[in-house]
């Protein structure tokens, strides 16, 4: 075979050779760099010393924190849960090299346990460790700079304000210092203002309006020393469409449905048992809503406002009810009408009310025909001085007995029995018999017209202040965040 041919035949073979004996070459070089930089950095490294090169000197402490998931907000135990970065950033001298002298490598992984670390906690820590886990890597720069962004899941106290519960603003804090160092051996910085949103995974029922952070010397009672810690105030507001839909607006329906309790007649006999009905069912959503917010006496949140407001609504309806269909089962046998009952309750609210009475039609006919009567009973009566004496005395014995009984009940509508009588036992004509069987109805009936104008009047008043009241308590979120 030509040597050209055989030449260009396995020439790029060398190459790809060459190349991978040379990249093979290179990383066994770097990896021996690599292990050369630990030897170097960590064979007389003490990472329970602060790096310092005077002992008086702080370590200053770049902080930051970054959040990525609100993960909950239990409102019963008062504790919200996150889900964090925490970034940390300070400079150990110890840790310095030349990257010329180390082919070039700036940059080394090294695990958080084998270097010196801020003992940063969490004050407020209701649940779990205050402290994060050292299993992260630490990123270690070749002049000594350190970044160490450990992942945590913090459960931290938060006072619950339940005022305006299910419309409500939460301001819940995490508060970061060191647990043993003072100001003098560490100093913390704060990195921004704000807390790092950028890869924050949104709530469903929880929205972050506000987070900034704010650095605090404090100096404690049982120190001398002045203690750094940042504080960061998350401002968190609920999204109430949830509550919104399944408690807010099943609880408006059934409070307007007591309204109806007085729109109901009074004959069908299911007044009362709509009312405790209503009542009933406020009571479960009340015992629904006592496991979804704080065991307090401190307030009484803003829903456990209007159902309390709702079941004295609705229990004031249960003693109105009661109360009007006694007045509905009256009749003149039992109760006779007061003068001001009349005034009052057939006179003066039907007007105001714009209510009519059928029977007023009734009313006027009716003293139409006892005009007709009392005439055609003069007549009668002329011809009637040719019947028996006798008879005659007994009737005006009679008349002047009931006119007696009418001197007495001068101020007083004709009881039932006395109407009665005189449909029975008198001899009038019959239109004006007719005249005393239409004033019995009347009378009987005027009881159950009183009712349904008790019942008109609380319907109105009911509907007023189911509205009001309802605008007046839900209206009070809106001018607290005015």
């Amino acid at each position: 075979m030509h040597p050209e041919r055989w030449l260009s035949r396995w020439y790029p073979a060398f190459g790809v050779w060459a190349f991978m004996v040379t990249s093979l070459i290179k990383d066994t070089a770097a990896c021996e760099s690599e292990e050369r930089l630990f030897h170097k950095l960590f064979t007389h490294y003490n990472q329970f010393i602060r790096p310092v090169e005077n002992v008086s000197d702080p370590v200053t402490v770049h902080f930051e924190l970054a959040i990525t998931q609100l993960t909950n907000v239990d409102e019963v135990n008062q504790i919200m849960e996150t889900n964090l970065w925490l970034r940390h950033i300070w400079n150990d001298y110890k840790l310095r090299w030349d990257p010329k002298e180390y082919d070039g490598i700036e940059f080394v992984r090294v695990p958080a346990d084998k270097i010196w670390k801020p003992d940063i906690v969490l004050y407020n820590n209701a649940v779990g460790d205050f402290q994060v886990e050292g299993k992260t890597k630490a990123l270690l720069r070749y002049d000594g700079m350190i970044t160490w962004t450990p992942p945590a899941i913090f459960k931290s106290s938060c006072p619950m304000d339940i005022t305006f519960f299910p419309f409500d603003h939460q301001n819940c804090s995490l508060k970061f210092g060191s647990w043993t160092y003072d100001k003098a051996k560490i100093d913390l910085l704060i990195i921004g203002s704000k807390v790092d949103m950028n890869d924050f995974w949104e709530n469903s029922e929880w929205e972050i309006v506000d987070a900034s952070g704010y650095k605090h010397d404090i100096k404690y009672n049982c120190c001398e020393e002045i203690y750094t810690d940042i504080t960061y105030s998350f401002y968190i507001r609920r999204l109430p469409m949830f509550y919104t839909i399944n408690l807010i607006i099943p609880c408006l329906f059934i409070s307007f449905l007591t309204v109806l309790v007085f729109y109901l007649p009074s004959d069908c006999g299911e007044k009362v048992t709509l009312c405790i009905s209503v009542l009933l069912s406020l009571t479960v959503f009340l015992l629904v809503i006592t496991e979804t917010i704080p065991s307090t006496s401190l307030v009484i949140p803003l829903v456990g406002e209007y159902l309390l407001f709702t079941m004295i609504f609705v229990t004031l309806s249960i003693v109105i009810t009661v109360f009007v269909l006694n007045i509905h089962y009256r009749t003149p046998t039992t109760h006779t009408m007061p003068r001001w009952v009349k005034n009052v309750f057939l006179s003066l609210l039907p007007k105001v009310l714009l209510m009519q009475r059928p029977l007023e039609q009734q009313k006027k006919s009716i003293s139409r025909k006892t005009k007709k009567g009392s005439a055609s009973t003069s007549g009668k009566s002329k011809h009637s001085k040719h019947k028996d004496s006798k008879l005659h005395k007994e009737q005006q014995c009679c008349h002047c007995d009931k006119a007696a009984e009418l001197t007495t009940t001068k101020r007083r509508r004709l009881s039932h029995q006395s109407l009665k009588w005189m449909a029975e036992y008198t001899e009038y004509s019959p239109e004006v018999k007719d005249v005393i069987s239409s004033v019995q109805f009347i009378v009987e009936d005027d009881w159950k017209y009183v009712a349904m104008v008790i019942d008109r009047v609380f319907l109105w008043v009911f509907i007023i202040l189911c509205v009001f009241g309802t605008a007046g308590l839900f209206i009070q979120p809106l001018i607290a965040d005015t």
